[in-house]
């Protein structure tokens, strides 16, 4: 059985079943186009993490859910929010936990596939959180913006990732410890049952292979957990 989850711009294709329920979630890092968020949020069901409902205010999406500690969304969009029916989850500022991972979780109990945006693009120590908050969550899903996306793939799992246009950079980052038996098809730089580990990444910086015909490609691991990375365009901050 194979799952497709189609996102603006790229194609995910899943060897597997995937949650029925998708979730489109928007974060407060570097916000994602207008346009590429307007496509993204059709036939999903939106939920907002703190600032990340600023955006969602300007384009009429009203969440479905909002959750944070409101340290940093515009409280008119705040209110916005709350006069439109959305549900809101409001946290203590001094809490052990970010509010991605609140809301990754809340994802995982409602047994939908993630896609968050507006998670990238802004403080290194907030995109590492989320990077790694997700890739270890069990959460099912991808980050991504019309700039980059980012797979996570688990034990014995394969994907086929095909893109509208040319990547610039593929890269595979290790979450766990190590990854095994990683294979790669369709990348100039191929791997075959490789290990893959957090103290050495050096798989960074691929492309497709020159003989391609499609701009896709496929990426199984073993036993790990992968993070599949993929620079579309020269990045914006």
């Amino acid at each position: 059985m194979v799952s497709e989850i189609k996102i603006p711009g790229t194609i995910i294709k899943y060897e597997g079943k995937l949650p029925k329920k998708q979730l489109l979630l928007v974060g407060g890092g570097r916000q994602p186009s207008k346009a590429w968020l307007q496509e993204a949020a059709t036939g999903r069901t939106l939920w907002c993490i703190d600032h990340g409902v600023d955006i969602c205010h300007q384009l009429g999406l009203v969440p479905e859910r909002l959750l944070g500690d409101f340290d940093s969304c515009n409280s008119v969009c705040l209110q916005w929010a709350k006069e439109n029916g959305s549900l809101i989850e409001e946290f203590d500022v001094h809490k052990d936990f970010t509010d991605t991972q609140a809301a990754l979780r809340l994802a995982r109990e409602k047994d939908a596939f993630c896609i968050l945006t507006g998670a990238l693009g802004k403080r290194f120590d907030h995109a590492y959180s989320t990077i790694f908050s997700f890739g270890n969550s069990a959460t099912r899903g991808c980050i991504a913006d019309e700039q980059e996306a980012i797979c996570f793939l688990h034990d014995n799992e394969t994907i086929t990732i095909s893109a509208d246009t040319l990547p610039k950079a593929i890269s595979l980052l290790p979450i766990s410890e190590k990854v095994t038996g990683v294979t790669t098809k369709g990348l100039y730089w191929e791997l075959n049952e490789e290990e893959l580990s957090q103290i050495k990444p050096y798989a960074i910086s691929n492309v497709l292979a020159e003989n391609r015909v499609t701009n896709s490609f496929t990426i199984g691991i073993a036993e790990g957990t992968l993070a599949v990375y993929i620079c579309r365009q020269e990045i914006q901050m």
